[in-house]
């Protein structure tokens, strides 16, 4: 309950920061419009760029981990593959 009153005097804070921040501005309100526009659109390139990047990182991890499992894949695969050999060379008597 006291956190849901936090968050909510939070918001109200905020609300009555940017109304304020907007009543006082320097600028008329057509440049205050372009100006948080222009911001908004920065933010939304900028995030457009971090989902690229993360994207490609995600990507690398993920191929990374596919060579990885396919070695691992290999190397068990390897170590059957020579067990079977050792069994075989166990079990066949020198005479046969």
């Amino acid at each position: 309950m006291e956190e849901d009153s936090k968050l909510s005097y939070f918001f109200l804070g905020l609300g009555l920061g940017v109304a304020a921040g907007v009543l006082f501005a320097p600028k008329s309100g057509s440049e205050t419009r372009e100006f948080l526009r222009s911001k908004a659109e920065e933010s939304g390139d900028y995030v457009k760029q971090q989902a690229g990047n993360l994207k490609e990182s995600a990507t690398d991890v993920l191929e990374r981990s596919k060579q990885k499992i396919q070695k691992h894949k290999e190397n068990l695969a390897s170590a059957v593959e020579a067990g079977k050999q050792a069994y075989r060379e166990a079990t066949t008597t020198p005479g046969d």
